[in-house]
């Protein structure tokens, strides 16, 4: 037996132990193996910090439909810019996604989440394969490091898990908070003022535009200054980007977070997100669970989604524990 074949075989064990049914628990578990624990910190994006700021719909928004937060109100928000992984040091200089949270609460009384990455997918298709994913990155006790020849192993033997990966090697990591966009990677309905639910997908585009590390700061000794570039920029004003909905057509997929609906998709531009203010703790009672949606947007079945709720809660009363 060939070192690839061996590779091959160990990189396809955790995905048939995960196959039977992916747990929340197994994931904060395999995080915790992969970073190590940290107490008080969330298990998943722990390195991060509090942004505040207002959304406002377009005046073209209340054509397509009548939800709360497109109304043309100004409505606050509370935010949260983040690493991915589960290290509250992660080098920000790293090929990894970034993360951004959402909480929209309107006039009326309706919470609206978004938890957005700066990769347009997702690293797996399902929990199961994710899970497996992960635990292929586990350190090996021996060298403290992950063997890489288990991961791209199991990365060949599941093509879902590539497309992220794909992305995070061709796009430089954001220079800035400020400069990079955000995407929903998950799909939700939204009905329409007609009462139909449209299939979506949102995305937010930066207005400052989209500009990348250079290969030289992207290898260069691991550094802070995603807090401190997004707090020069406020300076100046605030930061915005418009919020996409693209919509789907029949045959897109609705439970694949890792595929990407076709370019030629119709994009509507619905909303502007302003970030006013970092810092602070008004996030720290939030976790952005992305199935916290207003009246008149309801998930998708996606299954990576649907876990996602339960995980967040694991993690969130963890951290309120100091656990």
């Amino acid at each position: 037996m060939n070192k690839i074949t061996l590779s091959l075989l160990l990189a396809l064990s955790p995905a048939l132990s995960a196959a039977e049914q992916a747990t929340p628990n197994q994931f904060i578990d395999v995080f915790a193996k992969i970073f190590g624990e940290h107490k008080g910190e969330r298990k998943g994006h722990a390195k991060g910090f509090c942004a505040a700021g207002t959304f406002k719909a377009l005046p073209d928004a209340k054509n397509f439909s009548s939800v709360a937060w497109l109304s043309g109100e100004t409505v606050p928000v509370t935010a949260r810019f983040s690493m991915a992984g589960g290290n509250p040091k992660a080098p920000e200089n790293s090929r990894s996604p970034r993360g951004l949270g959402l909480q929209l609460k309107t006039a009326n009384g309706q919470i609206q989440h978004f938890a957005m990455l700066t990769t347009p997918v997702f690293g797996a298709k399902d929990p199961e394969t994710f899970l497996g994913l992960l635990q292929t990155q586990i350190p090996d006790p021996a060298t403290g490091k992950p063997d890489m020849a288990k991961i791209q192993a199991f990365r060949a033997a599941h093509p879902d898990t590539q497309a992220q990966a794909e992305y995070l090697a061709k796009n430089s990591p954001p220079w800035s908070y400020a400069t990079t966009p955000y995407f929903g990677i998950h799909s939700f309905f939204i009905k329409d003022n007609s009462g139909v639910e449209q299939k979506v997908r949102w995305q937010f585009v930066p207005k400052d535009g989209v500009k990348g590390l250079t290969e030289a700061e992207i290898k260069a000794p691991p550094t802070e200054f995603l807090q401190q570039r997004l707090a020069e920029r406020l300076a100046k004003g605030p930061t915005e980007w418009t919020m996409q909905l693209v919509v789907g057509e029949a045959g897109d997929t609705e439970t694949d977070p890792s595929v990407v609906w076709p370019k030629e998709r119709k994009t509507l531009d619905v909303g502007l997100l302003s970030i006013t203010a970092e810092g602070g703790e008004a996030c720290t009672g939030v976790n952005f669970d992305p199935n916290v949606l207003s009246s008149g947007v309801r998930a998708s079945s996606d299954r990576v989604l649907q876990m996602r709720s339960a995980a967040y809660a694991i993690s969130f009363g963890k951290r309120l524990t100091n656990q």
